[in-house]
């Protein structure tokens, strides 16, 4: 008997929601919990990207195969998403080290490396985020395809040029706890307090998180302060 994955396709969470989480965990649980979303010039830029790079189709550029629009899932790791952009390098058939390189490709011949790229609209972050969400799509490639991803890339439209990622021992670390901490948010069904920050200033969902007004508090805890306020200024009966 094989050993049994711990998730199924119902508990499947998006990919995305790694970076959402990493960037601010309430922002995270609004729009996965309680289904709030707006957009701002930054979300609507990002939006318009991913689009244009997906609209491009598959290419084959002798020993390199792209695939646009992929879409990725782990049952490990509980997640699916879309990829941008995963390369399909012609390769040999064992590494150095003995182990399967490449994968088969249908109708092609030879063997194919996985190299997925991910593109941002601005420009590196100073956390993990982006790190985070490009290992997650190259862990559910090595699930689906039963081949070692070593590396990937960030494409950032400010600089226009790609950031190189190895996912080493650290980041996929990284990786996977972050997926336990997001199917624990989501199983809690509880969203954070807010907690204001300099992130809040670019947030698209601040005029629905009401960071200066909620934080510390919860949003029911909020309301019943901001009702009682009122009562208090409701002018006596004659």
């Amino acid at each position: 008997m094989g050993t049994q994955l711990p998730y199924t396709e119902d508990d499947l969470l998006p990919i995305s929601a790694l970076s959402q989480l990493l960037y601010c965990e309430r922002r995270c649980a609004l729009i996965h919990l309680e289904g709030a979303w707006d957009d701002n010039r930054y979300t609507v830029e990002g939006t318009q990207l991913h689009e244009r790079v997906h609209e491009q189709g598959n290419e084959s550029r002798g020993d390199l195969r792209i695939a646009r629009g992929l879409l990725l899932h782990s049952l490990r790791l509980g997640l699916s998403g879309i990829a941008d952009v995963v390369e399909f390098r012609r390769v040999e058939t064992t590494d150095s080290n003995g182990r399967r390189s490449g994968t088969v490709l249908p109708g092609i011949d030879g063997y194919w490396r996985p190299f997925p790229v991910e593109y941002k609209r601005g420009k590196p972050k100073p956390d993990r985020s982006d790190e985070v969400q490009l290992c997650a799509q190259a862990l559910c490639l090595e699930e689906m395809l039963s081949v070692c991803v070593a590396d990937g890339a960030l494409y950032y439209g400010q600089p226009n040029r790609r950031q190189d990622v190895s996912f080493d021992d650290a980041l996929r670390r990284d990786t996977t706890e972050t997926a336990v901490r997001l199917h624990r948010l989501i199983e809690s069904r509880t969203t954070p307090t807010a907690r204001r920050s300099a992130r809040c200033r670019h947030c698209s969902l601040a005029s629905l998180c009401l960071p200066e007004a909620t934080s510390g508090r919860s949003a029911a805890r909020y309301l019943r302060d901001a009702l009682s306020d009122s009562a208090h200024c409701l002018p006596e009966d004659d």
